[in-house]
């Protein structure tokens, strides 16, 4: 058998599935990605890692860290590609003074969980999210587990 990749939809650029095993997503808020010229070429190739990534709150801006796109083959000559670099995200000032509000006082984290396109422009969507102990993160499993069983009983009866 082995292992099969899902199909993404078309306007799916990425999908950070590490994300919903490691933490408790309580909201979802999309937001936009400033990027340069290469880095549009290589989110239309598909080649953006979120996996490693993360989000912070800083002077009043959301940015981007660690997050991976692969410089395409032809970029120009004159334009050094940076595949790491913090990229800033974009989003309403109250969007942003809420998300401030979550993670400075609360204890929340801001973890990116998908990016895609909308009618041609990247989107980011976050997660607000409460960090999963590793007895979280067994129930998950088990759970899982059980809906797939769950799932096997009805179909052979």
């Amino acid at each position: 058998m082995g292992t099969r990749k899902k199909k993404l939809p078309d306007n799916t650029i990425a999908v950070n599935r590490q994300a919903r095993h490691d933490y408790f997503i309580e909201d979802e808020i999309e937001t936009g990605l400033a990027l340069e010229g290469w880095e549009v070429k290589g989110l239309r190739n598909g080649s953006l890692q979120l996996k490693e990534s993360y989000v912070m709150v800083k002077n009043g801006e959301i940015w981007l860290i660690g997050a991976h796109i692969s410089p395409p083959s032809t970029a120009s000559t004159h334009v050094r590609p940076e595949p790491t670099r913090t990229r800033k995200l974009l989003a309403h000032r109250a969007e942003i003074d809420r998300l401030v509000g979550l993670v400075d006082r609360k204890g929340y984290t801001l973890v990116a969980l998908s990016a895609y396109w909308v009618r041609g422009r990247a989107k980011l969507k976050l997660g607000i999210a409460r960090g999963k102990k590793a007895h979280d993160k067994r129930a998950s499993v088990k759970e899982r587990d059980w809906k797939r069983d769950q799932a096997r009983i009805m179909k052979s009866s």
